[in-house]
């Protein structure tokens, strides 16, 4: 009977569906030789992670507007709560990483090729474009941040992904501020390279 239901058991549990694991993210360095590289002078915080890039083919801009498409509902919760509150004390209300703005040729597009330096990416205007990179920023007036999304081959390796923040904070509520912000960003940058397709 034991030999019976161990069979049983075995040729069960072969039949079930499996589900390949997502490549780990992992901290790394802001890229040297990156355009948000040179903005490191003077910044107050700073940091980078990367994953296995699951389509070398697209390009940095277009990596970055697929990926905040598919933007975790928690994020989305937390990125109101956020913009509720900072209303209180005069920051900006950002909207929505996700969130979708005409572009100087007045559409709203998730196609890369539309876009340009100065156009609106969610919360974020762009500030610099390549194939390889795109930097986006925001200022107030507690903090500067830059957010850069590159894409790079490192020799004899996979393709990766490089997501880097880096902030330059003006005054106190922008140390406040960050201190509050930190555990968040961190969880978010690596929940949305997760989820990377």
């Amino acid at each position: 009977i034991h030999k019976h239901q161990t069979a049983k058991t075995s040729k069960h549990t072969s039949n079930m569906p499996t589900t390949q694991p997502r490549p780990p993210v992992q901290a790394t360095q802001v890229p040297p030789g990156t355009a948000i590289h040179a903005s490191l002078p003077a910044a107050q915080f700073y940091d980078a992670y990367q994953v296995a890039d699951p389509a070398p083919a697209r390009s940095a801009l277009q990596t970055w507007l697929d990926l905040v498409a598919q933007t975790p509902r928690w994020t989305q919760h937390l990125m109101a709560t956020r913009n509720r509150l900072v209303r209180m004390v005069g920051l900006k209300d950002l909207g929505q990483l996700h969130d979708r703005h005409p572009t100087a040729t007045g559409q709203l597009s998730r196609n890369a090729s539309d876009y340009q330096v100065g156009d609106r990416v969610g919360i974020f205007l762009i500030r610099h474009l390549s194939d390889t990179e795109v930097v986006m920023g925001q200022d107030d007036k507690h903090l500067d941040v830059q957010v850069s999304l590159h894409k790079y081959a490192p020799a004899g390796q996979a393709p990766m992904v490089v997501v880097s923040s880096v902030v330059h904070i003006h005054n106190a509520l922008g140390h406040a501020y960050m201190a509050v912000v930190k555990p968040f960003h961190r969880r978010i940058v690596r929940a949305m390279l997760g989820r990377l397709q």
